[in-house]
């Protein structure tokens, strides 16, 4: 089993939760939660930043966690309908 954190599997990472975050930015809302929808996204956004903050120090263990926060807040959408997105490689869906 590989539980190493490499920069590598960061920034592959990194490429997979920005995408679904561009996806989900520039998607309909299925649902009447306009202003959670909104802080949501800013949630996602937050962790992703903080994600590269750690990543810059090296720091891959807190930078691997952030994303993992940033992708659970993006399925989460998904799955209640305020992020209507339709790709299972990037989101729990479909």
């Amino acid at each position: 089993m590989d539980n190493t954190i490499t920069k590598e599997k960061l920034e592959k990472y990194f490429k997979v939760t920005e995408d679904a975050l561009e996806m989900a930015e520039n998607s309909k809302n299925r649902t009447s939660l306009e202003k959670e929808r909104e802080d949501m996204i800013d949630m996602i956004k937050r962790y992703v930043s903080d994600a590269r903050h750690f990543y810059e120090k090296d720091d891959y263990v807190n930078a691997f966690a952030c994303l993992n926060y940033a992708h659970g807040w993006l399925d989460t959408g998904a799955r209640i309908g305020i992020f209507d997105v339709h790709d299972s490689k990037l989101f729990t869906v479909d």
